[in-house]
């Protein structure tokens, strides 16, 4: 018995599903991948997919994870343990919203004295102590997992590598670790100058007098 079925789209239209092809096509102009392109894209999904699981196993006896860290630590480098919401995600490379830090009570959100419309992260007392806490669990970790076998040239390679991909994933250089450019040694973490237009806004903290 013949079998027939209709068309996505075209209800009216029958199909012979014995005589139907199901190979897939390439749409004209797309590139094919090399084979050793593919491993090494399957290589960075791995790693992607194991480190910050891998990091967030060897911090899990300091209560935090590695993302939460690289937060803690970008607060502990600025200056009165406080930073604007956009130069805190800038610094750790995503959005405020994931500051489950705040329920942890190891940081807070307070708003700027200089002006309203803005708010600061402010790191407590509980979260400084956990930062330092974790700071030589983290250093090891990464040591360990990423660093050893690695010479200076070794390190600058993956630096470049790595830059290099960012730059096109960011392409407006809204994060600090791609605003500086290939050549930067600030970390971006750290409290180093913003190159966002409004970095010295009044929503800045004002160091003490």
């Amino acid at each position: 018995m013949k079998q027939t079925a209709r068309v996505l789209g075209d209800p009216a239209r029958p199909v012979n599903i014995r005589t139907a092809s199901c190979t897939p096509t390439v749409a004209s102009g797309s590139a094919v991948l090399t084979r050793d392109q593919r491993v090494a894209v399957a290589r960075l999904h791995a790693l992607l997919e194991l480190l910050p699981t891998a990091l967030d196993k060897e911090l899990a006896s300091a209560g935090i994870t590695s993302f939460e860290f690289t937060r803690l630590e970008a607060l502990h480098e600025a200056d009165h343990h406080r930073l604007r919401l956009s130069a805190l995600a800038a610094r750790t490379n995503a959005t405020f919203a994931r500051l489950s830090l705040e329920r942890k009570h190891l940081v807070v959100r307070a708003p700027c004295e200089e002006d309203g419309r803005a708010t600061n992260a402010i790191l407590t007392d509980a979260g400084e102590t956990v930062f330092l806490e974790s700071t030589g669990l983290y250093a090891d970790a990464v040591q360990r997992m990423v660093l050893d076998g690695l010479d200076d040239a070794g390190v600058d390679q993956l630096a470049t590598l790595t830059y290099g991909i960012l730059s096109r994933l960011d392409p407006d250089r809204r994060l600090t670790v791609t605003a500086g450019g290939p050549d930067q040694r600030v970390c971006a973490a750290g409290p180093g100058e913003s190159t966002d237009a409004d970095a010295t806004c009044a929503a800045d903290p004002v160091p003490a007098r």
